[in-house]
């Protein structure tokens, strides 16, 4: 990267991170489970029910003073002393906002009380909870489920069970099956083959011996019976580090920018680590990285009115991070490229100057992110010449992190070119160089 291009980068942090403060779907999309309404549990999932039955609760966020919801989940009690574990993004609100919300579980047989949150782990979307009653029995004891051991190893196809209360009509359990961790995830995951809904996010899924195995945390929309889950072994993490602790009481920004430094950290090192893949372009080297915990999709177009012929790659991560309002914490690559022959050099030249404009660099409002601050310029690599853009928006209540936007276009064939653009996703200040010149120094000629 030359000079000026580093030193505009810096002086754009700068510019971002001076921005006065503002004051500030879900990570992950709950499935639907209607099509199992009518389905008749076998009796395992009766007993696994009845024995959970105790442990199970809904989570509900509700305004401070006031008896309305504003959003709802579920969790379950894993310690006789009152510690249940639910998602993240089920008590993102009270966590961000305490002076505005406060979290009441209720059992399933109708009974409400009030409950504390002790630690958030964003990574991995899960919260360790305290309830401020003395349980059922009024002895100070709570029924609890169990976490599954670390090394009695899940077997493919075995057979689990989520519990929660979805979409707020009551506590349901949901059969389906293992089906082993789920590919091209930053984090382990567990592919659940069941149906979750809203409302079931937190919730607990269990073995046949009704031992906790994961976390229910999202589906994919696009598809039937595609569901993932956190596995117990982040769970038994968080409990260990934090279930003697105080209970956070202040708005936990802080907290979450922590974890997504860290998380920006790991992110930015296996990123550069795994390299880009060869041979992707036959007049240039392009980047495209490798499918690690990166899916990449590609598409090519023919112009039907004698314009321009166009080829697409498109590289994106299943992996974001729910940070309270927005997701983060991802990265994507596209490339595009143009042969303008049937245009001529004239023609070409004109709409390929024009190219930048359709790309945006604002994603989050106005409250949430600075304006973007970005500088353009001419790189030289090795006698390819490369115009490139790069833009940093700080987020204003998580302070020291950035969205990073780098935009490229190849400059050295008349009525030809790539167009390139890298976007990074909650990053300090020096990953964000780091990545923007791991991503130019990727670019160059083939030799032919």
């Amino acid at each position: 990267m030359k000079p000026a291009l580093a030193a505009a980068l810096s002086t754009m942090a700068i510019a971002a991170a001076m921005a006065s403060p503002a004051p500030p779907p879900p990570a992950a999309e709950p499935a639907d489970a209607a099509g199992n309404a009518g389905t008749t549990l076998s009796l395992s999932a009766r007993k696994v029910y009845e024995q959970a039955r105790s442990q199970l609760v809904q989570i509900r966020t509700v305004l401070k003073g006031r008896a309305s919801q504003t959003s709802v989940g579920s969790g379950f009690f894993v310690t006789p002393e009152g510690h249940l574990v639910t998602n993240f993004h089920v008590v993102s609100q009270a966590a961000l906002k305490p002076e505005r919300h406060d979290l009441v579980y209720v059992t399933a047989d109708g009974r409400e009380a009030p409950v504390t949150i002790l630690a958030i782990d964003v990574r991995h979307d899960l919260a360790l909870l305290k309830a401020g009653d003395a349980g059922a029995s009024g002895s100070g004891r709570f029924d609890a489920l169990a976490l599954r051991p670390a090394g009695r190893a899940l077997a493919q196809g075995e057979r689990i069970y989520s519990l929660g209360n979805p979409l707020d009509v009551g506590f349901a359990v949901m059969e389906g099956n293992y089906n082993g961790l789920v590919k091209r995830s930053f984090y382990p995951q567990i592919f659940f083959g069941g149906a979750l809904s809203g409302g079931m996010s937190g919730g607990p899924a269990l073995d046949q011996d009704g031992q906790v195995i994961g976390v229910n945390v999202a589906r994919r929309v696009d598809g039937e019976q595609v569901s993932f889950l956190v596995p117990s072994a982040f769970v038994a993490a968080l409990l260990a580090r934090a279930k003697d602790g105080p209970a956070l009481k202040t708005p936990a920004h802080a907290e979450v920018a922590a974890q997504l430094q860290a998380h920006q950290a790991e992110l930015t090192e296996r990123f550069i680590a795994q390299g880009w893949k060869p041979d992707t372009h036959p007049r240039y080297r392009v980047p495209v990285p490798q499918d690690g915990f990166m899916r990449c999709w590609g598409g090519s177009e023919a112009s039907r009115t004698g314009g321009l012929d166009m080829e697409r790659s498109d590289c994106v991560m299943d992996t974001h991070i729910f940070a309270g309002e927005f997701n983060t914490g991802a990265i994507s690559v596209r490339h595009e490229s143009y042969d303008g022959s049937k245009l001529g050099a004239l023609r070409f030249a004109a709409q390929n100057g024009q190219s930048f404009r359709n790309e945006s660099f604002t994603r989050l409002r106005a409250d949430l992110q600075t304006r973007p601050q970005c500088h353009e310029d001419f790189v030289d690599r090795d006698g390819l010449t490369l115009r490139a853009v790069a833009c940093l928006r700080a987020y204003k209540k998580l302070p020291g992190l950035y969205d990073l936007s780098v935009l490229v276009a190849t400059l050295d064939q008349p009525a030809s070119g790539v167009q390139g653009r890298f976007d990074v996703q909650g990053v300090s200040f020096d990953n964000a160089q780091r990545l923007a010149r791991h991503y130019l120094q990727a670019y160059a000629r083939v030799a032919r």
